[in-house]
């Protein structure tokens, strides 16, 4: 008798699954050359077009006068300082402000924690989205942070990709022009775009509710919302949150399984492009493919951990039913699911389509890896490009100690002064999670806010330090966060976990472009050619490659092993 499968977690649900990451890998690789260089020709471009003046106009800046690395990093800490206060404002305010949904205010310790979540790019929410925000709140507040966090940290990127390709200039961009010229021709087009193809899947757009009937015959208030406009910018800017407290679980977010494959490339599109902008930039586009090489490899290692883990079915439940899917969605399935968490998590995205807390010990403890690893394979927009650039400086510095040459990246000498800016980058998030983790511990009253004991237990907060030190937002959804403590805390966390390293990339920038590139040959692949010396170690081999990865791999291991070992790896021992 001839067998068949299609329940979840079978061998069909998990052909599926297979089928189902090939063709995102497929469709990455063919948006990396187009949507790159599109990018690359939006950051570059030297003539202003007339929407772009009148922004100038508005704010007072002389577009073409480009900054120092110092005025780049005041003009946007201005700008994100102005952003908190008034979106906190917006927030205490709501009560007094149309489209309220007859919301009160928000309480000054969450309006704080949500003004610093949202234009830090984290999107961290400690409160449940449709019961709290209105409709004014979430679309002229929220969404509008979605948009220009995600377009500081693309033009963070671009700024240090300059630094690489300046000829003792010392000047890096104008933060004003790229803000603009990002959010108006690069994340607005596509949004749009995206937003129209998630309402014809199903996603909900209207400022209203609707009242309906339970099965118990009960009648209850569905909220509504601007919700693929929001799901569209939340994806595409790997910002996060939502208007509903289950976030892309609900079908109002993501209504189908071919929703839910769009919802992903959203995620990983502009963090796997933008190497290609840095090849552009540096005039090497080989040095962009050994870059997004190593963002490969490392998200390659990454799925098939966590998809391997939550289809072992390990346990008494999940062996019963073949799979892990408790705070599954059945119309994802385990695969799909474990492939968005996964997303999620190596980008510095919030969105989740189904509950980590409820992921296998393992797999759990693979999506807090993720985001340890500094959210570079491929990270958030922008933000996964010039921390993967820092590690490749890391790199190259430990590559010239082993073969007594003085390190050298693009022609640039790798000395002291960057070395410390790049090892200060690398110990922020570190310094943020394990102090604020330790802190949070030693307060009794804490614990109340963990909903299980002992490894677990551990887990869950952690990942909520993890989440908030790399502005990541998601959370294991057994942690009671909205206190006065942990908002104050992860708040914190996030502030000093989003703009340090800003200011320690853009200071190594600063550094980079003053220096002139090494006498040497040309040995670009195209555009204007890179001057590299002669038997200086080559940035775009496999070598190069596999040792950023190991470098990434092992800096991760011996800072995090202790902490991991706490919790996720005792437990799935255990």
């Amino acid at each position: 008798m001839k067998q068949t499968y299609s329940a979840i977690g079978t061998p069909s649900d998990s052909a599926a699954g297979i089928v189902f990451i090939l063709l995102m890998i497929a469709v990455l690789a063919l948006a990396y050359r187009p949507l790159g260089d599109y990018i690359h020709r939006v950051v570059t471009r030297e003539k202003h077009a007339k929407v772009e003046k009148a922004v100038y106009r508005l704010v007072g800046v002389k577009a073409d006068q480009d900054q120092t690395w110092g005025g780049y990093a005041r003009a946007l800490l201005a700008f994100s300082a102005v952003s908190i206060l008034f979106l906190y404002g917006f927030q205490r305010l709501q009560n007094h402000l149309p489209l309220a949904n007859g919301m009160e205010g928000v309480d000054a310790d969450l309006a704080w924690n949500t003004a610093v979540s949202f234009v830090t790019n984290t999107n961290w929410q400690a409160y449940s989205g449709e019961a709290v925000m209105g409709h004014l709140v979430q679309t002229a507040g929220l969404a509008v942070q979605n948009f220009v966090s995600a377009a500081v940290g693309i033009a963070v990127a671009v700024a240090l990709c300059r630094g690489f390709a300046a000829k003792a200039t010392g000047r890096i961009g104008n933060f004003w022009v790229d803000l603009t010229r990002i959010v108006t021709w690069v994340l607005l087009p596509i949004s749009t775009v995206a937003a129209v193809v998630l309402i014809a899947g199903g996603a909900v757009q209207n400022l209203t509710g609707a009242e309906a009937t339970t099965l118990t015959g009960a009648e209850q208030t569905i909220t509504g919302g601007a919700v693929a406009s929001q799901e569209a910018i939340k994806d595409l800017g790997t910002n996060g949150g939502g208007i509903m407290n289950v976030n892309a679980a609900h079908p109002f977010e993501n209504p189908t399984a071919w929703t839910n494959f769009v919802i992903i490339f959203l995620l990983l599109c502009v963090p796997f492009a933008m190497p290609r902008v840095f090849g552009r930039i540096v005039g090497d586009k080989r040095q962009g493919l050994a870059i997004v090489g190593v963002m490969g490899v490392i998200a390659l290692i990454s799925v098939t951990a966590v998809v391997g883990f939550e289809n072992l079915a390990d346990g008494t439940v999940p062996s019963a039913v073949t799979a892990a899917m408790e705070g599954k969605e059945v119309r994802f399935g385990v695969t799909d699911s474990a492939v968005f968490g996964t997303a999620t998590t190596l980008t510095s995205t919030g969105s989740v389509n189904s509950f980590h807390d409820s992921y296998t010990a393992l797999g759990g403890g693979m999506l807090i890896l993720n985001m340890m690893l500094g959210e570079v394979a491929p990270g958030g927009v922008g933000t996964g490009l010039y921390g993967m650039l820092v590690l490749a400086v890391i790199t190259v510095f430990l590559a010239g100690l082993m073969v007594g040459r003085t390190p050298e990246y693009l022609g640039k000498k790798i000395g002291a002064r960057e070395i410390k800016l790049a090892s200060l980058y690398f110990l922020v998030t570190p310094a943020l999670l394990l102090t604020g983790l330790a802190l949070s511990l030693s307060v009794p009253g804490n614990l109340d806010s963990m909903s299980n004991d002992g490894r677990h237990g551990f887990s869950e907060m952690m990942y909520a330090f993890a989440s908030a030190s790399n502005n990541n937002g998601s959370a294991f959804a057994g942690f009671g966060a909205d206190t006065p403590w942990f908002n104050t805390v992860l708040g914190l966390c996030m502030l000093f976990g989003r703009f340090l390293p800003i200011i320690l990339a853009l200071a190594l920038a600063g550094s980079l472009a003053r220096q002139r590139p090494a006498l040497g040959e040309e040995t670009g692949s195209g555009g204007t050619a890179v001057l590299t010396k002669v038997g200086a170690f080559p940035t775009h081999t496999p070598l190069f490659t596999g040792l950023v990865v190991g470098v990434t791999l092992i800096l991760v291991a011996l800072t995090f092993l202790p902490v991991l070992a706490l919790g996720p790896i005792a437990e799935g021992l255990m």
